[in-house]
């Protein structure tokens, strides 16, 4: 068989591909510290996590923004991480599970999933906690139904959802505005 030799084609025959392009350098704040990073343009915020900072908390459920189990906080919102760019945390501030605790004091959604036995296997606790720290400071929720629903981006493949339930309930009512009736 010969090779197409016509003029539509003439051009195209010997082309290399386009060269990936170069690392890009990131700034970012992660739990209070400042770093830089130097990442492919495809890098996820999961993966830069993980693989360039050693967090390894944060972790890699379904890798497609389906189980929530790599949620962090970025400006205090929460994200999928697996979703989100690295490039895209530009000068922005990120918290993951590593950075809720202040030094040996566990944050206090931290005390309460251990207090009401929040999790089993512990492969989406990291993702639980930092969805119900993001919900705590939207604070939307009001009832557990608002809870559940506001939590549902977060899969529990063990079933402690009525004892993650309970954890978040038990920060939202000591939250001073939560107990004078104001909004938490």
């Amino acid at each position: 068989m010969s090779q197409p030799t016509g003029p539509a084609f003439q051009g195209h025959a010997r082309k290399q591909p386009a060269p990936p392009p170069d690392a890009m350098e990131v700034s970012l704040t992660i739990n209070g510290s400042r770093k830089t990073l130097r990442v492919a343009p495809w890098t996820s915020l999961l993966d830069a996590l993980r693989l360039h900072l050693d967090l390894t908390g944060t972790k890699k459920g379904c890798d497609h923004g389906q189980c929530g189990a790599c949620t962090v906080l970025v400006d205090g919102r929460r994200i999928n991480s697996c979703l989100t760019l690295a490039v895209m945390a530009e000068g922005r501030t990120v918290t993951t599970i590593e950075g809720l605790a202040s030094g040996d004091a566990l944050h206090p959604l931290q005390e309460a999933f251990v207090e009401q036995d929040a999790f089993q296997c512990g492969y989406c606790t990291p993702g639980q906690i930092c969805s119900a720290a993001g919900l705590l400071e939207e604070g939307h929720a009001r009832t557990d139904d608002d809870i559940r629903e506001l939590m549902s981006g977060n899969l529990c493949r063990c079933g402690a959802y009525p004892n993650i339930v309970a954890a978040i309930r038990q920060v939202m009512d000591a939250q001073p505005a939560a107990r004078d009736g104001g909004t938490p």
